[in-house]
């Protein structure tokens, strides 16, 4: 092959692996920011998921609270054998509670010494508050997880943006030599990298949010 043949079919290689990286680099920039902005928005919702578990979780607390003190009272009168105070507190029981303390009624706690402690220790002691916040608990945990893959993903994207951006070095540093081995050599690192990294994001999804 002439050197001017060469040189010609040299520069539209070189030509073309810097259109392409350059192209490349501006979609891999691109990709980064969104999977950062993706990120960002699911971390937001995974904090105020988690306050407001965090709130459904105090108001189970509270709820736990009157109906420990109000069991207590109760407690006390009937040991005192103080019907009207004991049907008083009776009276004032948190509906939640009620199943629970009519159910361990029925073990007769007082005769039977395998009944459970207390009517907290029953299964049908629930609190819907304390639910909701397991529920909420669990949800910020897997926005908790979309965050890491977003992360991951924006990263694997600038991992690339700095990939075509050697590509591009490559290919613009080859017109700089005038010895052929050198520019072929420097050509082809650059061809195999872009090749490369073209192939390895064909791997890593896209997000087209804007």
């Amino acid at each position: 092959m002439t050197s001017k043949r060469f040189d010609s079919r040299f520069e539209v290689a070189a030509t073309v692996l810097l259109a392409l990286s350059a192209i490349a680099t501006a979609w891999a920039t691109y990709q980064s920011a969104v999977w950062r902005g993706n990120q960002a928005e699911a971390q937001s919702a995974s904090i105020a998921t988690r306050v407001e578990s965090t709130r459904e979780a105090n108001v189970a607390n509270r709820q736990t609270q009157i109906d420990v003190g109000l069991f207590t009272q109760w407690v006390d009168a009937y040991a005192r054998d103080d019907g009207e105070l004991s049907s008083f507190y009776r009276k004032r029981f948190r509906t939640e509670f009620v199943p629970a303390f009519e159910v361990w009624i029925a073990t007769r706690p007082r005769a039977n010494p395998k009944a459970p402690l207390s009517p907290f220790d029953m299964p049908q002691y629930k609190l819907a508050a304390a639910a909701e916040a397991d529920r909420l608990e669990g949800q910020a945990a897997a926005l908790g997880l979309v965050v890491a893959r977003d992360v991951e993903r924006g990263d694997d994207y600038m991992l690339a943006v700095v990939l075509f951006a050697i590509a591009l070095f490559f290919a613009a540093m080859s017109s700089r030599f005038t010895m052929r081995g050198p520019r072929l050599a420097l050509l082809l690192s650059g061809w195999v990298v872009f090749g490369g990294t073209v192939v390895w994001l064909a791997t890593q999804p896209v997000s087209m949010s804007i």
